[in-house]
């Protein structure tokens, strides 16, 4: 990806959404010829001069300082996972250094199948940072029916969102996962700018998806941490549940756990699923090595293959 290119369109939409007000700055009478703040005002509260900033602007990051770098953050109001980014992009610029080429594991380790394994009444999986679903134990295969199984693995979740038409139908909130699923990747391109594969996916992405290049456009990024999600199951219809990210530190690789309030009708759902899944005989495929030789199992007549009813 043009380094330079995000660099500069990043400072411009994030000049742009803030107002004299907002920054501090006296606010005149007349109107005001661009959105948001000035290059000279950005300049002024950053503590630099406007030629300097221009240069920045501009797309050379090549040799600021982190100090000055901070300094154009708080000016801009950057929020953490922003911040980071204008540093990643920062880091990129830097000739001298090895940026971006941190290697994407599409494995799992046996010892974190096994805790996929063990995580009962609680759906998850492992992906990557390219959004690569690469592992997911029984219950979360049942919590996604057939969009998600052993065979299917590994299963990239950007794809199935913007080229893959079943996923309205799976994410009630499909137009608020998806605004964080373009910024959770824009993050991740400035951090690997020179991963080749992140880079064909997003091209493929924004060819062929006009939701997902409006979104990329905008250069939001933000850190998955938690999220609330309403998803469409065939067996027990629509169940809110909370995702949580959980990083394996050093294997470029993250859990995400899917849990109900206790007690709520999300909890009963997600223990008839339980039930379901145990009935039906899917033992758990935490690992894509196993897919080709995975079986699935239709269920047996009776309860099993029953729709959900309170």
């Amino acid at each position: 990806m043009e380094n330079s290119q995000d660099v500069r369109e990043f400072l411009m939409s994030r000049r742009s959404r803030i107002t004299p007000g907002q920054a501090g700055l006296p606010a005149y009478g007349g109107t005001r010829r661009v959105a948001g703040l000035k290059r000279e005002e950005v300049a002024m509260l950053t503590g630099v001069s406007t030629e300097y900033y221009a240069r920045l602007e501009r797309g050379n990051l090549r040799g600021v300082s982190e100090s000055v770098l901070e300094s154009l953050a708080a000016a801009l109001k950057l929020d953490e996972a922003e911040r980071a980014h204008l540093l990643d992009l920062a880091r990129a610029a830097a000739p001298s250094r090895e940026s971006g080429k941190r290697r994407v594991r599409a494995e799992v380790r046996p010892s974190v199948g096994r805790i996929l394994a063990g995580m009962n009444g609680t759906p998850a999986y492992v992906r990557n940072t390219r959004m690569d679903i690469v592992a997911a134990n029984s219950l979360c295969f049942a919590l996604y029916g057939d969009i998600l199984s052993p065979e299917t693995l590994p299963l990239n979740l950007a794809r199935f969102m913007f080229l893959d038409p079943r996923s309205r139908d799976f994410f009630v909130e499909w137009n608020t996962l998806a605004d964080d699923l373009a910024a959770a990747l824009r993050t991740e391109a400035g951090r690997n700018p020179r991963d080749r594969a992140l880079n064909t996916l997003i091209g493929d992405l924004a060819t062929g998806s006009t939701e997902f290049s409006t979104r990329w456009a905008r250069h939001n990024v933000r850190f998955h941490r938690s999220a609330h999600k309403t998803l469409h199951n065939p067996l027990v219809g629509d169940i809110e549940l909370t995702g949580d990210a959980l990083e394996l530190p050093g294997e470029g690789l993250t859990i995400i756990a899917y849990t109900a309030e206790p007690g709520s009708h999300a909890q009963q759902q997600l223990d008839f699923l339980t039930s379901w899944s145990t009935n039906r005989g899917h033992a758990a495929e935490p690992a894509p090595a196993n897919a080709s030789t995975a079986r699935t199992t239709p269920p047996e007549s009776g309860t099993q293959n029953r729709p959900f009813v309170e």
